[in-house]
């Protein structure tokens, strides 16, 4: 126990300071770029998964699933060019 104790304190003693960028902004833009390309990432899937979606409805000439697969392939590009978007709003 006597050990344990010696060793957390030494990591915790011995630990030095953390110290925050110099620029708060850039943190900030660096982590919105960040969840940005986690939403790119996600719309590309979606893309995907849409396209795949509306080659099988060619294959089972099935209208309901084709309708869901050009929706969700629409939804997957919007989400995709998301950023883009945003910044066109902006200006």
């Amino acid at each position: 126990m006597v050990l344990y104790i010696a060793i957390v304190l030494m990591s915790t003693i011995g630990t030095g300071a953390a110290f925050a960028a110099s620029d708060p902004l850039s943190v900030i833009d660096n982590l919105s770029t960040f969840i940005f390309s986690l939403i790119r990432a996600l719309g590309l899937i979606l893309t995907g998964f849409g396209i795949v979606q509306v080659g099988l409805s060619f294959k089972s000439h099935d209208p309901s699933q084709r309708a869901n697969g050009f929706l969700t392939l629409a939804g997957g590009i919007v989400i995709t060019f998301a950023k883009e978007i945003l910044n066109l709003i902006i200006g």
